[in-house]
């Protein structure tokens, strides 16, 4: 397991070292610190105003020293038998991550460092990166309680694309002997007033009970499914779902059978990663690659 954690050196950019090293001693593998700066002749204007750029054209000067608090970073926060590359780059950090993510098997990061961007906007780095990262992501804030990741929710709306997430739940339940509930939406805006009576939920319950057997027979008793009829959007209900739960992971898949441009961040998963407070491990589908 190869885990990318991008820092910004930020107090909030700790939680993430902190589920990675956490992860690693479930999976065994290596965490990687990661920082990109963009040079201030780069930046808009009204950054720049009143700094001097001589300072910033000694890149090599520039790299050695980020390299030494990542160095140091690592030293502090990172268990030493999961210490792996420390790496800097130079550009934007959001296409840096996703550039050198390509080797790795898991980002970690959080959802705003010392920047403050609103969590209604993600930040834009965290924004950007779960947008474009082919490989999973995984979101915390700093309320986020992390534990063992052994209480494990899983989202389906009983698309192909939805299953993504399934072997990523299960193989994090199989290995912290967690368990997962598996959650689906019957949002009662995407029917027709005549397609809403009682016997619709019976056959989603059904369909779930499928899943259960077909995708999570391994946990046993360990697995539980859930189909709530709501009158909210499907992010919305999940939100209240989660509330006041003891979930240490959402699993969901970027897209679902909406077939929803995740360019446009409009996707349920999307949404649910800019409110909910625990972490959330977002998976691109294959036929997304």
């Amino acid at each position: 397991m190869k885990i990318l954690v991008p820092t910004d050196f930020s107090e909030l950019s700790l939680k993430a070292i902190q589920a990675a090293n956490t992860y690693a001693s479930i999976f065994g593998g290596k965490i990687s610190l990661f920082n990109s700066h963009i040079p201030i002749t780069e930046l808009d204007e009204p950054y720049a105003l009143g700094m001097s750029n001589q300072v910033y054209q000694d890149y090599e000067s520039i790299e050695n020293s980020i390299r030494e608090r990542l160095t140091i970073l690592s030293e502090e926060n990172v268990d030493e038998k999961y210490r792996g590359d420390l790496i800097v780059h130079v550009g934007n950090p959001a296409q840096s991550i996703v550039e050198e993510a390509e080797a790795y098997d898991l980002i970690i990061m959080s959802t705003h460092g010392r920047t403050g961007f609103s969590r209604l906007l993600l930040g834009s780095v965290a924004e950007k990166v779960l947008r474009l990262s082919k490989i999973p992501v995984m979101v915390v804030e700093n309320e986020s309680e992390i534990g063992s990741f052994k209480n494990i929710l899983v989202t389906t709306d009983f698309s192909e694309n939805a299953e993504a997430a399934f072997p990523h739940a299960l193989n994090i339940a199989k290995k912290t002997g967690g368990n997962v509930d598996v959650l689906h939406i019957l949002s009662l805006d995407q029917f027709e007033e005549n397609e809403t009576d009682p016997s619709v939920k019976k056959i989603r319950e059904q369909r779930m009970k499928l899943i259960e057997k077909e995708h999570f027979h391994e946990l046993d008793d360990r697995v539980k499914s859930y189909t709530i009829v709501s009158e909210d959007s499907p992010h919305e209900a999940i939100l209240k779902f989660v509330k006041g739960s003891s979930y240490n992971l959402i699993v969901m898949a970027t897209v679902g059978k909406t077939g929803i441009n995740y360019m446009m961040m409009g996707s349920t998963t999307a949404n649910v990663v800019r409110h909910v407070k625990t972490a959330v491990l977002s998976v691109k589908p294959p036929s997304l690659d």
